[in-house]
Parts: C-alpha cells; sequence; structure tokens
C-alpha cells in the first residue's frame, strides 16, 4: 500500500480540498469530468470515507448528471469485505472517472488497504482513467498520509500522525480545508521531521491537478506550498514528545487558478513555460 505506482500513469490525479462548489459554477467538478478520456464519462462515485454514504452519493449523482455524465455508478464500498467483492470492481475498471468523497481518511485506508478494489483504482489510473478526490478523498491519495493533528499548535514533536496512504503520488503530502483550518503548524511539523515531502494544503474550493511531474492549480481557492528541503535547521531530533519545534529557512508559496509548479525541481513555472510544456505534449501526440 506504501510503494508508488510504476510506471508513470497515463490517467489524471486530481486533488481537492473539500466544500467545493455543488451547486452553481461548480468550476472544480465541471473541470474534473474535462481531464475525462471521452466527452460523456462513466462516473464512479466511492463514499467510502463518509458517515452519510448515500446522502453523500445523491449530491454528487446529481451534479455530475448535470454536467454531462453518461451514468454515475455507486461503487458501495462500506467493510472490507466490499473491496474484494467482484460487481464493485468492475464498476472501477468500468469508470472513465472514479471521484472519493470525503468523511475519514482513515477509513478509507482502513477498508482499500491491501485489496483488490484498490489494486484496480491503481490500474485504472494507469490506464488512463480520471482518479479526483475531495477532502478525505484527496488525503489519500499520497504515499503518505495525514491522518491527525491539532490544527492550533501542532508544531510539536510527535503532534501530526502519518499513516500509508494510496500510493497514487509520491513525494507530497496532502493535507485539506488548510486555510479554513489553520492548518499550516501540521504542515510545518511534518517538514520538520520528513523535509523531503513537499506539503500540499489545500483550501476549499481549490484542486490540483498531478500531471507529469508538475502540479497544476485551479477552482477558485488558494493551494499552498510549504518546501523545508532547504531548511537549515531544527531541533526535533533533540526533543521529547510533545516539545516545541524550531525549523528555520522554511519556504511557502500560494498558487492559484493557472499557477503551476515542478515537482521535479521545486520552483514555480513562468507562464512562458507552462506554455512551452503544453506545446511540446500536443506535438508528441500529434
Amino acid at each position: 500500500m506504501n510503494m508508488p505506482i510504476h510506471p508513470a500513469p497515463r490517467g489524471k490525479l486530481v486533488a481537492i480540498g473539500g466544500a467545493e462548489d455543488k451547486d452553481s459554477e461548480t468550476d472544480i467538478l465541471r473541470q474534473v469530468l474535462k481531464f475525462a478520456p471521452k466527452p460523456d464519462p462513466r462516473v464512479g462515485v466511492i463514499t467510502t470515507a463518509s458517515s452519510i454514504p448515500d446522502e453523500v452519493f445523491a449530491v454528487y449523482c446529481k451534479v455530475f448528471e448535470r454536467l454531462g455524465a453518461s451514468e454515475v455508478m455507486d461503487i458501495r464500498i462500506r467493510e472490507r469485505a466490499d473491496a474484494a467483492n467482484v460487481a464493485m470492481i468492475d464498476m472501477i475498471k468500468q469508470s472513465d472517472v472514479i471521484f472519493i468523497s470525503g468523511g475519514d481518511q482513515m477509513r478509507l485506508t482502513s477498508i482499500f488497504g491491501g485489496s483488490a478494489a484498490l489494486t484496480a483504482i491503481r490500474n485504472r489510473y494507469e490506464d488512463g482513467g480520471v482518479i479526483a478526490g475531495t477532502s478525505a478523498g484527496a488525503a489519500c491519495q499520497s504515499t503518505t498520509m495525514v491522518y491527525g493533528g491539532n490544527a492550533v499548535d501542532s508544531l510539536r514533536k510527535g503532534a501530526v500522525r502519518m499513516t500509508a496512504g494510496f500510493g497514487l503520488i509520491d513525494g507530497v503530502i496532502i493535507d485539506t480545508h488548510f486555510l479554513e483550518r489553520g492548518r499550516f503548524s501540521r504542515l510545518m511539523e511534518v517538514g520538520a521531521t520528513n523535509p523531503e515531502y513537499l506539503g500540499l494544503g489545500l483550501g476549499e474550493d481549490a484542486a490540483v491537478l498531478f500531471d507529469d511531474g508538475i502540479i497544476h492549480a485551479f477552482g477558485p481557492g488558494h493551494v499552498i506550498l510549504v518546501d523545508s528541503s532547504g531548511i537549515t535547521g531544527s531541533n526535533v531530533f533533540d526533543l521529547a514528545e510533545g516539545e516545541a519545534v524550531s525549523v528555520h529557512n522554511v519556504i511557502m508559496h500560494a498558487l492559484v487558478n493557472g499557477n503551476a509548479y515542478s515537482l521535479t525541481d521545486r520552483r514555480i513555472l513562468s507562464k512562458d513555460e507552462l506554455g512551452a510544456s503544453k506545446a511540446e505534449k500536443k506535438n508528441a501526440y500529434s
């Protein structure tokens, strides 16, 4: 469950910060469907993380049908046994877009971890499908996942709890509802103990597309990046559990719709570079 996917997937991976607009402009969900490999995609909705899965599915079914989905399927995985159910796995295989709702990400990983359903999701991503998730459905996407930590003061040794995620994207830690719930200290603590990870804080109604080593921000909200790879000092290794962490020279970026960031060399990309990248891809497929 904690292994990154190889070779590089041909699909699209979208992480959404939560509370995305489902009623008016629906910018983010509309864009998710546009990433699909065909104009009238089949959408499979996974509501495993939610405590009210039927109600959540009804909301997403309505919005995806309105946005042009040819079919919206309820992938009803509630318990570990369901993650081996042939009918559920077939729906995953048939989905052009797999959408994972919010709720409790530990419920997602404990039910899907090591399962045939998770293998099917990974395979669908490799084969060209869209995997999108909001809130818990976004946080679970990374190889290592944050599942707890006090938003008020997590900059203390051991305050942030992490475990294995779905392994769809490596090298990042995703946190959601980031600005609205004041979760800066969570990613600061992650960076102090794991400087190799890029902290990715998604505000509500904000999203990113992971594509070929580039993070593309879209939607009305903010995407915050916390880069600790160049830290010059920290006291974390000298501390007992719960003591205050010091960390120096952390770099932060605030991205909005249209901004992009290179995971390879950890820098913001200019509009000219993005334009050149799009032209190269177009030529490669023409």
